[in-house]
């Protein structure tokens, strides 16, 4: 096979990721049905939502089929800032109670921001 001719994957892969895909959004959809809370219902929610973007990326955009070198490189920087946005959450709920007990009070302050327009 020369390089100008391409890949040619069977069409079925394509449909059974588009089925597996509509799966996952009824899934996602049936989280907001059910009224999941808290946790529960944003940790299924992210779930559901990274399945599809993975899939999305390695069958419709090929990634499944490229060198480690490329996929590497496209996956690597959305990882790292996912690394980095867990990092500020865990800090923010630190920096959120230092400030409570700094002021010594249950919760920490809430600055109020009065609109200009009612005055």
């Amino acid at each position: 096979m020369s390089a100008a001719e391409g890949q040619q994957h069977p069409l079925s892969i394509y449909l059974w990721i588009w089925a597996l895909l509509f799966v996952l959004s009824t899934f996602s959809y049936l989280v907001d049905y059910f009224q999941f809370q808290g946790l529960l219902r944003w940790n299924l929610i992210i779930i559901f939502m990274m399945l599809k973007a993975g899939f999305i990326v390695a069958i419709f955009m090929h990634m499944a089929w490229e060198r480690l070198a490329l996929i590497t490189a496209i996956l690597v920087p959305p990882l790292a800032l996912l690394v980095l946005i867990a990092m500020m959450s865990i800090e923010g709920d630190y920096t959120y109670s230092a400030r409570a007990k700094f002021f010594g009070v249950d919760e920490a302050p809430v600055v109020e921001h009065h609109n200009l327009k009612e005055h």
